[in-house]
């Protein structure tokens, strides 16, 4: 376990800001994620301090608020495991996960201003029917082809992302929260490396030049089983 490492790219930079917990409320009821944290901070009373708090959203046909389809290349199935969880190779911290956050706000008005076409050259889906575009002999590499990592076998490696877009029309206040559980740390950490620094370098993600990351943390998620572990230590 380590730190998230900040980036500095040719135009972009990905900063890495503290924090100690972290703590994923998903519900189908928005009261029911308000009456869990609530809950929370009342037992951990003057033992923690908030210094970020999201309150995502779902938008439409799970669409990020510049119009695309998110989490598409996400693994599904018996598959999620082998993508998200620690295997055997480290056991005692098997069944875990590495959660890999970072805010991003987007400036809507100039990516409105790209016509759909380039937005769909940068983003390397179709917007409206969410169709892969196959960009190889492209000048540039699309978001999504920096977003996929493959090692030195061949093999690609997936990340479980549980991404959701929040905002406030009245703060002109539009982003994305990235999260991003994986099995091993460096697939998250070569994939933000491919996006800011460029593959090559210098070809860095077009994306970046309409999101901007203003926050970037690395945790790890334990298995219940080493929670309990944990729980059974003396404090």
């Amino acid at each position: 376990m380590k730190p998230f490492a900040a980036i500095t790219g040719p135009t972009h930079n990905a900063p890495s800001t503290p924090g100690d917990m972290l703590f994923h409320i998903r519900a189908e009821r928005a009261d029911f994620c308000f009456e869990l944290e609530k809950l929370l901070l009342t037992t951990l009373g003057d033992a923690v301090r908030v210094v970020d708090e999201v309150s995502g959203f779902r938008y439409f046909d799970a669409r990020d608020l510049l119009g695309f389809v998110d989490g598409t290349a996400n693994p599904a199935g018996r598959d999620i495991p082998t993508s998200a969880l620690v295997g055997d190779e480290d056991g005692d911290f098997a069944g875990g996960s590495y959660v890999v956050v970072q805010k991003y706000l987007h400036d809507l008005a100039a990516w409105n201003a790209v016509d759909t076409a380039k937005q769909e050259a940068i983003i390397g889906r179709t917007k409206v029917d969410n169709i892969e575009i196959d960009d190889d002999a492209a000048p540039r590499k699309s978001h999504k082809s920096l977003a996929t990592i493959v090692d030195a076998d061949g093999t690609e490696h997936d990340i479980l992302r549980d991404n959701m877009p929040f905002g406030s029309p009245g703060r002109g206040e539009y982003g994305t929260y990235f999260i991003g559980y994986s099995r091993h740390l460096w697939v998250v950490e070569s994939m933000l490396q491919r996006m800011f620094v460029g593959e090559p370098a210098g070809a860095y993600d077009r994306l970046l030049d309409f999101s901007t990351a203003h926050t970037g943390t690395t945790f790890f998620a334990p298995s219940r089983a080493t929670m309990a572990k944990l729980a059974q230590e003396p404090s």
